[in-house]
């Protein structure tokens, strides 16, 4: 047998971190359900699933009120590894004041936000070193903070929920220099995740825009260019029972279903593994917002304009560079 080389060493090292990330989520829940259920039925320890109950009350506000990030585990070596797969680049077109706060809102969300998680909730591309003095707060759903174990994981990365209450905690009783980073489409944008296409679910997504002007924080754009390019989907035929369930399914949940799939462990083969295909998530310029605490739906859509307005600037003025047709437009929806 020959020896493994440097280069399998790191192959091996970067596809562990992409699974880990992506099935740590659902293994946790797997061993917190059937630990209890072990507990419950099968031990006279029951008293300890209680006492779990009574922990997840009682730290009930904790993923609103900041969370518990941990500097250690957003600087493990595996996020880097993580990075290197794809890769993923983040670039910088202006600096953020640490005496200000900010909403970044990034996009697209594409079918699993690889640049997202990587960027904001590790270190692996230098957010720190990039950005001094700006701590980020990535949000995602609360349902990641309903299991124990796994929200102390998810937590330790600065990841918060996505709550309005976590949002006015971080915007105005944590101080100063915090960076909240919404990924504005959401799931709902996972019909888009497919190569080729640059649309974005934002039309009718206001909240951002509305809690930047409650607390006057500027709005950060920040587009990923790739992001799209790393799965493929297989599409439906229109009409059909799949994709009547399909539509069905995201106007009650907001969730889009899809059947995705990407690259195999060998050549040419199909698999759950994303192509490896650079990411490169450019960080645009601050739009200045004042502060009106009761805010009219009028004032809310003149900024949103604006917003959507500077979005499409920076993704005009970096498309090319990042691999994207210089005829391709960035569509709203």
């Amino acid at each position: 047998m020959g020896s493994i080389s440097k280069k399998d060493l790191k192959t091996a090292l970067e596809v562990f971190a992409i699974f880990q990330w992506a099935l740590s989520a659902f293994l946790i829940v797997l061993f917190v359900a059937f630990f209890h259920l072990y507990l419950v039925v099968f031990t006279p320890y029951w008293p300890l699933a209680g006492l779990t109950v009574l922990w997840l009350i009682f730290d009930w506000r904790t993923p609103q009120q900041g969370g518990r990030r941990s500097d250690w585990v957003r600087g493990w070596c595996l996020w880097k590894q993580y990075r290197d797969y794809f890769p993923l680049k983040m670039v910088k077109t202006h600096d953020l004041s640490p005496r200000n706060n900010y909403i970044i809102a990034t996009h697209p969300h594409g079918l699993m936000a690889h640049s997202a998680f990587c960027h904001f909730a590790t270190e692996a591309s230098g957010f720190s070193r990039i950005f001094p003095g700006i701590t980020p707060y990535l949000l995602t759903l609360g349902a990641f903070f309903w299991v124990p174990i796994l929200r102390e994981y998810v937590m330790s990365s600065g990841t918060c929920s996505v709550s309005e209450a976590s949002m006015n905690y971080l915007l105005t009783g944590n101080g100063s220099g915090n960076a909240v980073v919404v990924v504005v489409g959401g799931l709902a944008e996972c019909c888009y995740g497919r190569p080729g296409f640059s649309t974005l679910v934002l039309k009718n997504r206001k909240g951002f825009v509305r809690m930047a002007l409650q607390h006057g924080v500027p709005l950060v754009p920040s587009y990923s260019f790739g992001e799209n390019e790393i799965y493929d989907q297989h599409i439906f035929t229109p009409g059909g029972w799949v994709n009547r369930f399909q539509k069905w399914f995201q106007s009650l949940v907001h969730i889009y279903p899809c059947a995705f799939y990407g690259r195999g462990f060998t050549e040419n083969s199909r698999g759950l593994l994303p192509y490896n295909r650079p990411i490169t998530t450019v960080i645009g310029e601050p739009l200045p917002i004042p502060k009106i605490e009761n805010p009219s739906g009028e004032i809310v859509d003149k900024y949103h304009t604006l917003y959507i307005k500077a979005l499409r600037k920076l993704f005009d003025e970096h498309k090319v560079q990042y691999g994207v047709s210089e005829t391709q437009e960035l569509e709203v929806v």
